[in-house]
């Protein structure tokens, strides 16, 4: 008779024996392969008597069964074990401190400027009050432009050069052409009152020059309460001014068109170049237009579901590329793309 329960007894503990996958597979070489101990089984069953030989193969059928899930569950346990391994092996340590002074001395790299100025800008408004959101670089027709009260069609889709991605039905997913589309996604969300700053990269078919990039960053701000006038944005912007840029410079609104702000207006702020005198870079005015804002519309609070009746805000969104240029006196923004080191160090 063969010994059904040695061959099952000696192939399990070879098979939990298996340090590693390689040696793993020797041993399922052992048992299963052609000249594996449990083939040898299978031609001894034709020696057997024809009463015990269905039995037997019944038998050697479960023992094979059940050995080969035990082979398949070890084999599963060691690729888990070799994934973890090379994962440690890859690991790099990344905690290591390099003091400002060494990085300045050994030209090792530092945050570019525009992020410096997002964080910086972040900072101001988390002081404010506002929480930080953020949103999706790719989005749908629906969030950037529809549900802003700019349905297909509408003239003020010529406002924004847009970048349309080959994704689903012609021109329904876009590069986002402002910040304006995580207002949708916060006010979606039902849980007013909101007051929040979403800065991100935006895209645009802008010819670059001193004060346009076709990529760029933005921060929006939206917020929506009970009671909410255009003295609270007005007030804002200029607190936000002052801030940011300094004590002698200022805001001041200017009436304007967006498709989801009504009243809207576009605001600017002292030149920080000539403060005020007038300069290439302001076009003489001695202004600087940082960007636009308004009360909500409230076709948008009936897109996203929120009564007008009730709740009533205000939004705002500037170039952050712009923050960085009026602070730091850039005459021309394309110089932050440039990647001229002797740029970049300045700060």
């Amino acid at each position: 008779m063969i010994d059904f329960e040695s061959i099952e007894k000696d192939g399990a503990a070879e098979l939990s024996a298996a340090a590693d996958l390689g040696e793993l597979e020797e041993v399922a070489s052992g048992l299963l392969g052609k000249r594996g101990s449990l083939k040898a089984a299978h031609r001894q069953l034709g020696a057997l008597a024809p009463e015990d030989r269905v039995g037997a193969g019944r038998r050697l059928n479960e023992v094979t069964e059940r050995l080969r899930a035990q082979l398949a569950a070890r084999r599963s346990e060691l690729e888990v074990a070799a994934r973890a391994a090379a994962l440690r092996a890859d690991r790099l340590d990344l905690t290591e401190v390099v003091p400002a002074s060494v990085r300045l001395s050994t030209g090792l790299g530092h945050l570019h400027l525009v992020t410096q100025t997002r964080d910086a800008l972040e900072d101001v408004f988390v002081g404010m009050g506002f929480e930080v959101a953020e949103g999706p670089e790719s989005e749908t027709d629906w969030y950037n432009f529809e549900a802003l009260n700019i349905p297909p069609a509408h003239p003020a889709r010529g406002m924004w050069d847009t970048f349309y991605l080959e994704l689903g039905q012609p021109e329904t997913a876009v590069l986002r052409t402002h910040t304006s589309p995580v207002q949708i996604r916060l006010m979606e969300r039902g849980e007013l009152p909101i007051h929040a700053v979403m800065p991100g990269r935006c895209y645009r078919r802008d010819t670059p020059d001193a004060r346009h990039l076709a990529v760029f960053h933005q921060v929006e701000g939206l917020v929506v309460d009970e009671g909410i006038s255009f003295g609270d944005l007005a007030g804002t912007i200029e607190t936000f001014t002052t801030a940011y840029f300094g004590s002698d410079i200022h805001s001041r609104l200017r009436p304007a068109y967006f498709p989801f702000t009504e009243p809207s207006a576009e605001f600017e702020i002292t030149c920080t170049i000539c403060h005020g005198g007038g300069c290439r870079t302001c076009s003489g005015t001695g202004w600087i237009e940082l960007g636009g804002c308004g009360m909500v519309d409230p076709a948008v609070f009936e897109a996203v579901g929120v009564d007008p009746e009730r709740w009533s805000g205000f939004a705002f969104g500037f170039g952050i590329d712009r923050c960085a240029q009026m602070r730091h006196g850039i005459s021309d923004m394309r110089a932050l793309t440039e990647n001229d080191v002797r740029f970049l160090r300045q700060f």
